[in-house]
């Protein structure tokens, strides 16, 4: 399974980040897998921010549930996450990941900045 993720670099503050992943050499609805959003701050560890699963649901890190949202366009297997009223504490390097089982696959990450 690969994974890209592609979106804008630069967000001013006070909009929504908007990220996709597009994943080759699997389906997104294949069972088990769970299809997450992960980001890392400069300076800081990796900070799980949600899911979704291969059924649909979805699952949020409760301190950014208010601002965070998944979504999935199964036609392109591609999975989305949105961040709305963004700050610059939200600038971090954003990866995409699927967990199955005993395995996980990585994106290999794209920067995202908050700045006016």
């Amino acid at each position: 399974v690969q994974l890209q993720e592609s979106g804008p670099g630069l967000v001013k503050p006070s909009q929504t980040l908007s990220l996709t992943c597009t994943v080759s050499g699997g389906s997104i609805t294949t069972n088990y897998y769970y299809w997450s959003w992960i980001r890392q701050p400069p300076g800081k560890g990796l900070e799980w921010m949600g899911a979704i699963a291969y059924s649909g649901s979805t699952y949020y890190s409760p301190s950014l549930k208010s601002r965070t949202s998944i979504s999935r366009d199964t036609s392109k297997n591609q999975f989305t996450l949105q961040l709305s009223s963004v700050t610059p504490e939200d600038t971090a390097v954003y990866y995409c990941n699927a967990l199955v089982a005993s395995n996980d696959y990585w994106g290999q990450g794209t920067q995202v900045t908050v700045s006016s």
